[in-house]
């Protein structure tokens, strides 16, 4: 016996008897169709998407990879840390490339966050070594 790769996933009967649910078409295996909104239903979908494409409206775009700030925080010397960070930033770049919005400005803040860790202590360093170095001289 072989089994039908077709079914139903409600009947249209049903879904108009009690009114909650959508009626789907009957075809092969993997490919649900919804079937066709009433009047109101329809309306209430375009309020939907209409008030959901107005807060994700600032949302969309490129996400920053922040490339170049990672690139600067490379000439600090706190070698590990923003290392990762320019590591980061590219797999944000990728992952933006490859449409992971998400995953991009995910790995976007860390790379931000590294490249701005990496930057603090590397300044903190410089500081320190200046100041080190100019009372070791001052003691001759």
């Amino acid at each position: 016996l072989r089994a039908s790769k077709s079914f139903t996933a409600a009947l249209a009967g049903e879904t108009e008897r009690n009114g909650h649910g959508l009626a789907y078409k009957s075809v092969s295996v993997g490919h649900l169709e919804a079937a066709p909104l009433s009047p109101s239903r329809l309306s209430l979908a375009r309020r939907a998407s209409s008030t959901a494409t107005s807060t994700a409206a600032p949302e969309q775009g490129r996400p920053r990879d922040y490339l170049v700030l990672a690139i600067f925080s490379c000439f600090c010397p706190v070698w590990p840390i923003n290392v990762v960070g320019l590591v980061f930033s590219i797999m944000s770049r990728n992952s933006g490339q490859q449409g992971d919005l998400d995953g991009a400005r995910r790995l976007g803040r860390m790379a931000r966050l590294l490249s701005i860790v990496s930057m603090v202590l590397g300044t903190i360093i410089i500081v320190l070594y200046i100041s080190l170095s100019v009372r070791g001289n001052d003691s001759f």
